[in-house]
């Protein structure tokens, strides 16, 4: 009953905040001090905390928040980078301390991040004949390898793909999920890799900095049928498993995956920085096998 409880606070608690400005949805019109008192709030950092860990005396940072100091463009750094704030985020905080913002957001194609494609393109070929995509921090697909492909194409027909499911010409793996006449028929567990996914965009969200495209993607997995549901529902008992997988079932086709996920090490752009790379792996031998032969990469 008390498990029961928390789940129905814990759903009433995500909705009424995803209803409730962001820290994001406002920045443009705060200021300095009230990004910075937020910023610390959600890390969970008081003054003092935050004073020590950035070796900056606790009354400065009193009147940062105040708004009875102003911070220099390396205290505005400073802090962000103690305060783990995303590259996006920090550039809003230098606007709203009056300076320019430093952090570019630079297009995957443009020619500067030649070297950074390569590298990705290798990582995904590595990756065959296992799936491996790159999405961005909205879970927008923007590469894959030809086994992700063959992996999404096996349960969804390729134009229903891109007309379902394609919005600026970026297909939505959330949306793939989680849409009925996605992926969502074809998982044996959805109701529990739902609630992981969704706890997953919900703490990504949070700890990077809530905004609004942010809060309509969780607004819409939520609103899809049976999800809103599963925060009040479902079991959230131990798992007698080292990793929960992704088990697919088609016809007489059955696979089951668990995923890793990377990133770029050191990025001083935004876009680098919200890239991730998940790859798929077997978590079974049939599985290993049976992909291999439907990939054609089966060896006698």
């Amino acid at each position: 009953m008390v498990a029961i409880t928390c789940q129905v606070i814990r759903f009433i608690s995500l909705c009424f905040a995803m209803r409730q400005p962001s820290i994001a949805a406002n920045r443009q019109a705060d200021s300095f001090s009230t990004l910075l008192r937020q910023w610390r709030n959600q890390r969970s950092f008081s003054q003092l905390d935050l004073a020590v860990t950035s070796q900056v005396s606790q009354r400065h940072i009193s009147f940062l928040e105040s708004g009875r100091a102003k911070p220099s463009r390396e205290m505005v750094l400073h802090l962000a980078t103690v305060l783990e704030i995303p590259l996006r985020q920090q550039n809003l905080m230098l606007s709203a301390a009056g300076f320019a913002p430093i952090h570019a957001e630079t297009d995957l194609s443009a020619p500067e991040m030649t070297s950074v494609r390569k590298a990705l393109d290798f990582m995904l070929r590595q990756q065959e004949p296992y799936p491996a995509v790159v999405i961005d921090r909205y879970w927008n697909l923007l590469l894959s390898n030809n086994a992700a492909t063959r992996l999404l194409t096996t349960f969804i027909d390729p134009t229903e793909l891109q007309n379902q499911f394609c919005q600026d010409g970026k297909i939505n793996l959330m949306r793939v999920v989680f849409h009925p006449q996605g992926l969502r028929p074809f998982m044996v567990n959805w109701e529990k890799m739902a609630v992981f996914l969704l706890q997953r965009v919900h703490r990504e969200a949070m700890a990077e900095g809530e905004n609004e495209q942010s809060n309509q993607l969780l607004n819409e997995l939520i609103n899809y049928p049976g999800v809103a549901e599963l925060w009040q529902t479902s079991d959230r008992s131990p798992l007698n498993a080292l990793l929960l997988t992704t088990h697919f079932k088609r016809d007489h086709l059955e696979w089951r995956f668990f995923s890793t996920i990377a990133t770029l090490g050191t990025p001083y752009d935004i876009t680098l920085q919200e890239l991730r790379i998940e790859s798929l792996f077997p978590a079974d031998e049939t599985t290993e096998q049976t992909w291999k032969l439907v990939s054609g990469d089966a060896h006698p």
